[in-house]
């Protein structure tokens, strides 16, 4: 019986409202078995109502039709929501077959609905007389989404779309499970003294209880987990453990068997190639950046050809200076790229006196987000009342309460900040609802998942310095989400331009190298004393230290992704590391440095369609935040709160009200150039 699970409890998916505090899901009542049902009763009910607009024999009005569109699948959106945040962020077995069984499902319901011809002539006949500008935006915004689904298409083809975004949703689940798979599966065990050398007192606290947590007391592991990995990399004087860690890492997603990617990323790739084609676009490039603020490949090409040259410039002269150093030491090994950071560290402590176990201590978890929550409280007038008794679906999950300068309920704030076993690497921002006015004052449970080493027992989490920088940004992602000011649910928060809605995030780190903000909150965790300001004055004379290596690893990415979707090859078939090895070939990566995410476990391209030949956009974003922030400069005060007014009104809260141009134009007053970004990243001439 629907509603039902084999155990006969009821479905809380079943209840028309949730009575938790905010909405929440009651987590503690949804078991695996709950969801497979409630997605067939979700989609029976979606159905029906898209069938009911479809078939008004009323003439096609907006608020028949587009606003109908609107308000229909709510029912499925709650499941959806809670469930695709739980297998991001805590899945087990149970949750990954009903994902298996679930996405090619939801995709075919999606295209059903886009490739409607009795729907799309209703949506297609609306004009926008008498609609208000945010109402004409919606109307064109999903005319848009129809045409770009193939509504347009002859009855084969509209078959064929169907088949192929089913297909492709299945490929994305299985390239991320197997991802998860490869990076739950590797530990590197430090059975000595010997094995630990090199490690700071941090490092080796976190590592032993990563081996507590996978039932190892008393010893120590290094698992794939970045927060772990990372630092391992940077202080592990073992060159060949350095070695061996580094392998797993950099070969996650092609070591062969069930959890393999290749063939994955060969057939995903063809299918979108086929799609872009049936939509009468020269490459599956082509048909996503036709929708962002780019506006073609050519020019995201562009950007990262302008990045690249000065970037390798950099990098090599900063990998002769490694190669320098690690011959003083008396070896005679040319450098690799799994001793890059372990001598760009040792680089670091001789030009800037500045060592990462110097600086963790006075970046405590805890006062890293104060410090997010106080930035946000200056440009925006938030505040944040914690809540300790609310629905949570893991027992680390914390919850707060944002209001407004007003006192007037913003919405919810979730934060998972720690790694774990069920949960897949990175950071990101969620939601498990969206703000919108169309149904009532709906607010917004924003979520920022992250996967941070814990401390040593009794102690607390400590960041680096890039670790709290992940922080903010993730944090910049969730104040576009909760701070989203529109009526319609289509246009909310985060629902903009590929290119664009990196800016909130990326602009919001600014704010944590400012010394003010570092001055109130870096303190040492033990003591309360804030970070000395030699140190402080240290730690921002190194921004730029190393960033060459960043450039390249990560403009390296971007290339490859968009040489990729624009290939010619890509519906015949490629070879994904044969291309990827051309294309870095072509472009003179150095050999010192690899890909920051490479083909195989590329998972912001090929487990999903989110940055697929969009992961320019990081860089595209980086020369809005760069511009963005000298406004503030130019005012005077980092806090102004006219320019954060505005910042608010155009981007922050304005989700795609208007076109990127127009948004970022309407805050700046007029578009960006690249040299800000240079300048930023020490890449100037």
């Amino acid at each position: 019986m629907r509603g039902v699970t084999a155990e006969h409890e009821p479905n809380p998916f079943s209840e028309p409202a949730w009575t938790t505090p905010h909405g929440l899901p009651p987590f503690e009542r949804i078991s695996p078995a709950h969801y497979e049902p409630a997605f067939e009763r979700a989609l029976a009910q979606h159905v029906a109502e898209i069938e009911a607009i479809a078939g008004n024999p009323e003439p096609p009005t907006f608020a028949n039709t587009i606003e109908a569109l609107e308000r229909s699948g709510q029912a499925l959106r709650r499941v959806s929501s809670t469930f695709f945040n739980l297998t991001g962020s805590h899945t087990n077995p149970d949750l990954q077959a009903v994902e298996r069984a679930v996405a090619p499902r939801l995709a075919r319901h999606g295209s059903a609905i886009y490739l409607n011809p009795d729907l799309w002539a209703r949506v297609s006949a609306i004009g926008e007389e008498g609609l208000s500008d945010e109402a004409k935006r919606v109307r064109e915004r999903y005319r848009l989404r129809f045409r770009r689904a193939g509504a347009e298409l002859d009855a084969e083809a509209k078959e064929r779309m169907a088949a192929i975004a089913a297909r492709l949703a299945e490929l994305g689940t299985e390239f991320s499970q197997n991802l998860l798979a490869d990076e739950g599966a590797f530990t590197l065990e430090l059975a000595s003294e010997d094995d630990l050398a090199g490690l700071p007192p941090f490092l080796r606290a976190a590592a032993a209880r990563a081996a507590e947590e996978r039932g190892l007391p008393g010893r120590h592991v290094i698992t794939l987990s970045r927060s772990l990995i990372d630092p391992f990399l940077v202080f592990s004087t073992r060159r060949d453990l350095r070695e061996r860690a580094y392998a797993a890492w950099i070969r996650r997603g092609e070591n062969g068997g069930e959890t393999d990617n290749r063939a994955i990323i060969t057939e995903t790739l063809r299918l979108r190639a086929e799609r872009a084609r049936l939509l009468g676009y020269p490459s599956y490039a082509a048909y996503r950046l036709d929708d962002t603020m780019a506006g073609s490949a050519e020019a995201a090409v562009g950007l990262l050809e302008e990045v690249w040259a000065p970037a390798r410039r950099r990098a090599e002269a900063e990998r002769d200076r490694l190669q320098a150093l690690a011959r003083e030491d008396g070896h005679s090994f040319d450098l690799a790229p799994w001793d890059w950071r372990h001598y760009a560290e040792r680089l670091r402590r001789r030009e800037h006196a500045l060592d990462e176990g110097e600086i963790k201590p006075y970046l405590a978890l805890e006062g890293m987000i104060q410090a997010a929550f106080d930035t946000a409280h200056r440009l925006f007038g938030l505040s944040f009342t914690e809540l300790p008794d609310v629905p949570r679906y893991h027992p680390e999950v914390r919850a707060w309460e944002v209001a407004d300068r007003d006192g007037r309920l913003i919405g919810l704030f979730l934060g998972d900040y720690f790694a774990r076993a069920s949960k897949r690497s990175g950071a990101w921002m969620s939601g498990f609802r969206s703000q919108e006015r169309l149904t009532g004052e709906v607010t917004p449970i924003i979520v920022n998942v992250m996967n941070f080493a814990k401390g040593g027992k009794g102690e607390p989490a400590l960041l680096s310095f890039d670790d709290a920088r992940t922080l903010f940004h993730e944090f910049g992602h969730a104040l576009h989400g909760l701070l989203s000011n529109v009526t319609y649910p289509l246009l909310a928060g985060t629902a903009v331009a590929g290119d664009f809605v990196e800016l909130p995030s990326q602009l919001y780190e600014h704010w944590l190298e400012q010394p003010e903000v570092l001055r109130a909150h870096a303190r040492h965790y033990r003591t309360g004393e804030p970070m000395p300001e030699d140190l402080l004055a240290r730690l921002l004379a190194a921004r730029t230290f190393n960033q060459g290596f960043a450039t390249v690893e990560y403009t390296a990415s971007a290339i490859v992704d968009l040489d990729l979707h624009l290939s010619p090859q890509a519906e015949s078939g490629i070879d994904p590391l044969a291309f990827e090895a051309e294309s870095l070939r072509r472009i003179g990566m150095p050999a010192e440095i690899a890909m920051r995410h490479r083909t195989p476990h590329f998972q912001h391209v090929f487990a999903g369609e989110g940055y697929a030949a969009g992961y320019y956009s990081y860089l595209w974003s980086e020369v809005l935040d760069a511009d963005a922030f000298d406004a503030f400069r130019e005012a005077g005060n980092i806090f102004d709160p006219a320019t954060a007014e505005r910042l608010r009104a155009y981007v922050y809260g304005a989700g795609n009200l208007r076109d990127a141009r127009s948004a970022y134009t309407a805050f700046r007053g007029r578009l960006p150039s690249t040299a800000p970004l240079l300048r930023k990243r020490g890449l100037a001439a």
